[in-house]
């Protein structure tokens, strides 16, 4: 079974006045048609705005940069519209079938990159989008005289409907337009700043991360989705991981450089390359990968396609190497039991990020 889990930058889908959308093609990257997997970009200028639609996938949005953004949500059994004030940093959930409008309030680009699963999307690997209005929107979709009837208005009014937005995707809007005030109290409770929260490893001159799940922010669970951030210092190194659990994990590059490996079936090295801010990597399920960071740093943000993932490491204290006999760790490597002793004992020195000087150390 051959994988090519080359990283991938995305291909520009649209641009306009009021920004661009980006999204990663399942024809040029087949491996997120195989883990049903996918990931989009959203890039508003000011005052680009977003038209109301929905989706055939859950996923979760991690802003990347911007301070004054706005999402307006409609969720599936709901009859509100709850407004959220986004920021950098903001990781946001979007549950598949809910209809969102997105709004850039500020004078700076809003930068949005959506990670998900398409296990019931009609395209394996990405995200189809379902327009309200605009000239690719439903209301534009149907005849005049089901329009007139659906709506209770004469014909000119419902050309009017159909057909006063031109815009497609993305529209810039005029000063002035009111949209609605974000609610504080929604977006403390739909909204989570990943950036800000307290990491969950932090390692001096290691790295930081921070995981989310539904257990720290509750509405996570609605798209079964889990999300890590990860830091990682100059030339520190994590620890190769798998995931236990049959889930795939997505991850996309944010900042720095590095080199990532991962090893597959039989043992086999499927992928050794450089990764660069704006590339996209799939780790299929039951894979170990390991990064090592450049030196400017690397940092990435990353999706697993379960609530409550069950990762294991292979170079850490916490390790299975650490858990396993010292009688086993010899069979096993085949080494003497002086050596099977000093291995295990750099196991035990171990975090799940390894700094630079404990390598030089080591």
């Amino acid at each position: 079974m051959e994988f090519d889990l080359t990283p991938k930058f995305a291909q520009k889908l649209f641009e306009g006045d009021g920004g661009a959308y980006y999204s990663w093609s399942s024809s040029e990257f087949p491996l997120l048609g195989e883990t049903k997997v996918g990931a989009g970009k959203l890039s508003l200028r000011p005052l680009g705005f977003a038209l109301p639609h929905y989706a055939d996938s859950s996923k979760i949005g991690y802003v990347l940069q911007g301070s004054d953004g706005l999402v307006g949500m409609v969720l599936p059994n709901t009859r509100e519209e709850v407004v959220l004030k986004l920021k950098k940093g903001d990781v946001i959930p979007v549950v598949q079938g809910s209809v969102s409008w997105w709004f850039n309030d500020g004078d700076s680009e809003l930068d949005v990159v959506f990670l998900g699963e398409t296990s019931k999307s009609y395209i394996p690997g990405e995200f189809t989008y379902f327009f309200l209005s605009g000239t690719q929107g439903i209301m534009a979709g149907f005849s005049t005289e089901f329009v007139s009837r659906a709506y209770n208005v004469n014909k000119d009014d419902a050309n009017k409907l159909a057909k006063s937005q031109t815009g497609f995707l993305l529209t810039k809007l005029q000063d002035g337009k009111n949209l609605p005030k974000p609610n504080k109290e929604n977006t403390n409770k739909l909204v989570y700043n990943i950036d800000a929260s307290l990491p969950d490893v932090d390692i001096k001159r290691g790295g930081l991360v921070t995981s989310l799940t539904e257990a720290k922010f509750p509405f996570l669970g609605q798209v079964q989705l889990s999300a890590n951030l990860v830091k990682i210092d100059a030339k520190a190194i994590s620890s190769p991981v798998y995931t236990t659990d049959s889930s795939v994990q997505l991850i996309y590059v944010v900042k720095g450089t590095g080199r990532i490996e991962i090893v597959g079936i039989n043992g086999k090295q499927v992928l050794n390359t450089e990764v660069k801010p704006g590339h996209l990597l799939v780790v299929p399920r039951f894979f170990a990968d390991a990064k090592l960071a450049g030196g400017d740093g690397l940092e990435y943000f990353s999706i697993i396609t379960t609530r409550q993932p069950i990762l294991e490491d292979l170079a850490s204290k916490a390790s299975v190497w650490e858990a396993l006999s010292l009688g086993v760790v010899e069979a096993s490597l085949n080494v003497s039991a002086e050596f099977g002793e000093l291995f295990k004992s750099k196991i035990g020195k171990n975090k799940i990020i390894i700094p630079p000087e404990q390598l030089i150390s080591s």
